[in-house]
């Protein structure tokens, strides 16, 4: 084996960074395949476990963020004072010179096989495709930087993953591992097909600004201390957005831009979340001249888009084709089914229902007596239940009758002794001896028969928030019976849109600010309500007032969300002012808004993807720490740049801030 001069020593303890030239790399140890046999090549990359093949032969794969090339090793009968890549340590990178060969289909098998047993499982590493049928004979390779022999962890070794803080706080470790490389990859093609796609489309990519005046739109923000004071030495702060919501509106406003895009970075300061993350990723959209529904609206139909905003739903139904097309390869219809909110929370439980699998609720109070219905309906409740049967619904039976449940929802097994009570002692409905005999026509009615199990709940007539408790239960069995091996979901894409959402709902603690025990926005105050809601918001009809706010869900996750706009400045005013009661203080940083509303504002909507979930579920991963290159932990912190991080109480005195 030729050796540059500079090589020759095989002691671990003195080997070196390489700080000289080197040949340049001809291939990606993804690239080559068997129509490359017999190239000399130059390899570079990241050497994992070795393993033996006898006394004179040794394999090597070499990895880099492209693939992985197995390399051969010929070790020569005698002592040698040559170096050897034997003794490399693991994940140094090394430049490799030799020929390509094919791998015999014998030794592909023996390959895998070994791969298998080998100390540090190399599965992840085994290539399937074109470079899985050649080997790289070398004659030559240069240690261009020698790792620790005592790394936190091997991101070779995949059977033992380290844990989740250990590979955050050695990231650059982690990105290692292929699939988290994958990962990124596939990330920065979703954002050129999406750009791509949007900008065939006459939309112009704007950057709106990261540094804004804190508002109260929604969740918490993070603030940025500058050293401009004011008079008074207070100290003033800037806030990074948690959407770029009212620059995208003003970009509309001005006649400037008439189809806006940004794959934006966005903020928000909550509490720790599972899954959530401080700074996230938005595809944000926003069009000009956005339709407000049609005069004549079916109130009858399902699957029928009732508000405006058609147009923003063609540009993203558009874009989630295309993207499902060419990393997927998965043709989605032509239009995506449509549900409100109120059917999704009445059939569902959920403002994002997964439609994969049944167990839909059903009300059960159409199914009373009359003189039952009435008692419901004086309370402003119904009563409603989910049949588990075991000839309909047989991957849940077996669950229903083992899982814990909510307390707010009763569970009834149908035996002999209750097959003709059971409502009639049910705490749920809470009946009296008057009800009895009307089972059997239930019974009838939703199809139960003995060993069925029947989920009850009184819930209120006007469903509220993004989920019930019989919803809850509903993803719930569902996941016990996936874990149990009862049930396989589909893989296959479901997308649907929920509309008509409530405009506004009382406040909750996501929206403290905004909110402070009075009527909050459902998703913000810029939402313009149902044209047929108008006048009902003028007269104080708070709680019917139907939103035109529509979300995007795929499988049970919501992945995006939009709305059109209020652009009636009188009517933005009377929200801010009668409905939400915001002091003039408060309104004060949306007077650049209410003013630009009064300048000729067209019509206008939008529409946000959420990028990271978005890629969550494109790369199949449950985390989206997993399609993010440098994500904080599920409490918010940065364990690799040690963030947040206290500073000196001199340098908070340069920005007028007294610790106390």
């Amino acid at each position: 084996m030729r050796v540059p001069r500079f090589c020759r020593t095989h002691t671990t303890s003195s080997l070196r960074p390489h700080c000289a030239p080197f040949p340049k790399r001809t291939h990606s140890c993804g690239a080559l395949s068997a129509a490359d046999v017999g190239s000399r090549v130059v390899l570079t990359g990241w050497l994992l476990p070795e393993r033996k093949g006898g006394k004179l032969l040794s394999f090597f794969p070499l990895k880099d963020s492209l693939g992985t090339t197995q390399l051969v090793v010929n070790h020569p009968g005698v002592a040698s004072n040559q170096p050897s890549l034997s003794d490399v340590p693991v994940e140094s990178t090394v430049l490799i010179e030799g020929t390509v060969q094919v791998r015999p289909p014998a030794a592909r098998a023996v390959c895998q096989s070994a791969h298998l047993s080998a100390p540090h499982s190399l599965t992840a590493f085994i290539q399937k495709g074109p470079t899985g049928d050649i080997d790289v004979l070398v004659d030559n390779f240069i240690l261009l930087n020698p790792a620790d022999a005592n790394l936190p962890f091997f991101p070779s070794t995949s059977r033992s993953v380290a844990n989740d803080d250990l590979r955050a706080r050695f990231r650059y470790l982690d990105l290692r591992r292929p699939a988290l490389s994958a990962n990124l990859r596939t990330r920065s093609r979703v954002a050129q097909i999406v750009r791509n796609t949007l900008h065939a489309q006459d939309f112009t990519e704007v950057e709106t600004p990261v540094l804004l005046r804190s508002s109260p739109e929604g969740a918490r923000e993070f603030l940025v201390p500058t050293r401009t004071l004011t008079h008074g030495e207070e100290p003033r702060f800037f806030a990074l957005p948690q959407s770029p919501q009212q620059p995208k509106q003003l970009l509309i406003c001005s006649g400037g831009v008439d189809k806006y895009f940004q794959i934006a970075k966005c903020f928000r300061d909550e509490d720790g979340r599972k899954d959530r993350q401080p700074e996230f990723t938005q595809i944000d959209l926003e069009m000009a001249f956005v339709s407000w529904g049609e005069q004549k609206t079916s109130t009858s139909r399902s699957n029928v888009w009732r508000i405006g905003g058609t147009e923003v739903r063609d540009v993203v139904e558009t874009l989630v084709r295309k993207i499902w097309q060419d990393v997927e390869g998965i043709e989605l219809a032509s239009k995506f089914k449509v549900m409100t909110y109120a059917e999704a929370m009445k059939l569902y439980g959920s403002d994002k229902p997964d439609i994969r699998f049944g167990l839909k609720i059903i009300d059960a109070t159409e199914l009373l007596t009359p003189e039952h219905r009435a008692t419901f309906e004086r309370r402003g409740e119904i009563l409603q239940c989910i049949p588990v049967r075991q000839a309909h619904e047989p991957s849940f039976i077996e669950v229903s009758r083992e899982c814990v449940h909510d307390l707010a929802v009763e569970r009834i097994i149908l035996t002999e002794e209750n097959l003709t009570q059971w409502l009639t002692k049910s705490a749920a409905a809470a009946f009296d001896a008057a009800s009895i005999g009307q089972e059997d026509r239930i019974n009838e009615n939703l199809h139960l028969k003995l060993g069925d199990v029947v989920w009850l709940c009184r819930s209120p007539t006007v469903p509220r928030g993004g989920s019930s408790p019989l919803g809850q239960l509903r993803i719930h069995l569902s996941e016990l019976a996936q874990s149990s091996g009862k049930l396989s979901l589909t893989t296959k894409p479901h997308f649907l849109w929920i509309t008509e959402f409530p405009l506004f709902t009382r406040s909750d603690g996501d929206k403290e600010f905004l909110a402070q025990g009075r009527w909050s926005s459902t998703h913000h105050p810029f939402t313009a309500p149902m044209w047929q809601d108008i006048e009902a918001m003028y007269r104080g009809d708070i709680e019917g007032v139907r939103g035109q706010h529509y979300d995007l869900v795929l499988n049970g996750v919501e992945i995006g969300g939009g709305s059109v706009r209020v652009h009636d400045a009188d009517m933005q005013d009377h929200i801010f002012t009668k409905v939400l009661q915001l002091s003039e203080q408060e309104k004060s940083p949306f007077s650049q808004l209410l003013h630009a509303l009064r300048c000729g504002a067209p019509p206008h909507g939008g529409f946000a993807f959420g990028f990271d979930r978005l890629l969550a579920i494109i790369c199949k991963t449950q985390s989206i720490r997993d399609v993010i290159a440098f994500p904080k932990t599920s409490v918010g912190t940065d364990l690799l740049f040690q963030s947040p991080a206290a500073v000196s109480e001199e340098v908070l005195e340069q920005y007028g801030i007294r610790p106390q």
